[in-house]
């Protein structure tokens, strides 16, 4: 398990929002669910995404952009377009609800030379993980057409165009796909700025180091053990983690912990905190209590009763 897994796992495509549609200009679509992640990609035409409070972005066709919430957008034909706007997400079942697939004035785009298709998915995003993830990412960010998602762009519109049984599922694990290929596009990008983590796992050692505490974070690790199991030598890991990461080795695995504590506080209603603790290596409830304390500035049993209100 590497760290990108690891915060990628809590946003996922399962029930999410799937919308499908076709529109010849002038049109103007609402996104007023405030979604925590949206993804939008051009099949044909292009238009206009203009997030709340931001400049427009072009969206040509082949294009993907994110757009993180809690703030709404719209896709437009033009700016300053005169179309009455739709509101999209209003009539759709909640994630909770077990999502739903929508198409919004749907109509033959071959029939229509100047038709846009647009493929949207809203992600649900819970949790202390996700949250990691999300804080390191623009409100709107974009990845031009021509890269590795297009053969899932491909496979998108080949999927909307028909209605067979087992679509939604189809659709789900396309769009996680779709998400995937967007963000390590958007994270590679040059002269890019990705977030410490990812550049980090490139590194041979520090990226070895970062697996092992990803794949087991509840195992005594000291620098040593991880030194040992990378190669390499106790000041050699510490020095090349802190440059890389920006901090020391088992300060990144304390926060860490403590984000899977608080995940799991919630989650787990019926677990008590001796029994998160132990889940995150931690046989002494006290001293994982002062950590999270420490970490999270708040204690765990008051983070779960505030999480509950």
């Amino acid at each position: 398990m590497d760290a990108f897994s690891d915060l990628i796992r809590g946003v996922r495509a399962h029930g999410s929002l799937f919308g499908a549609t076709t529109v010849s200009a002038p049109w103007s679509l609402r996104f007023v669910d405030g979604a925590p992640l949206t993804l939008c990609t051009a099949l044909t035409g292009s238009g206009w995404v203009v997030p709340e409070g931001l400049p427009p972005e072009p969206l040509r066709a082949g294009d993907t952009m994110i757009v993180r919430g809690p703030g709404t957008f719209a896709f437009v034909d033009e700016v300053g377009t005169g179309a009455e706007p739709m509101e999209c997400g209003v009539d759709c079942a909640t994630p909770e609800q077990g999502g739903a697939r929508h198409r919004l004035g749907w109509s033959d785009p071959a029939g229509d030379a100047g038709a846009t298709t647009l493929i949207t998915g809203a992600y649900p995003a819970r949790g202390e993980i996700s949250r990691r993830l999300l804080d390191a990412l623009p409100v709107v960010l974009r990845v031009d057409a021509g890269g590795t998602a297009d053969p899932v762009l491909e496979q998108l519109a080949a999927e909307v165009a028909v209605d067979a049984p087992g679509q939604q599922v189809v659709l789900d694990r396309l769009l996680d796909w779709m998400l995937v290929c967007t963000l390590r596009s958007w994270f590679d990008r040059p002269g890019g700025e990705p977030p410490a983590w990812w550049a980090a796992q490139r590194d041979p050692v520090v990226g070895a180091a970062l697996r092992l505490l990803h794949e087991d974070p509840a195992a005594p690790w000291s620098v040593g053990s991880l030194a040992a199991r990378a190669g390499v030598s106790r000041s050699t890991l510490a020095k090349r983690f802190a440059d890389l990461v920006g901090e020391p080795p088992l300060t990144y695995l304390t926060r860490w912990r403590m984000t899977l504590a608080a995940d799991l506080l919630v989650e787990r209603e019926a677990a008590t905190v001796a029994e998160v603790a132990r889940t995150v290596g931690y046989a002494d409830p006290f001293g994982f209590s002062a950590a999270f304390k420490r970490v999270r500035g708040i204690g765990p049993s008051a983070f779960r009763q505030a999480a509950a209100r």
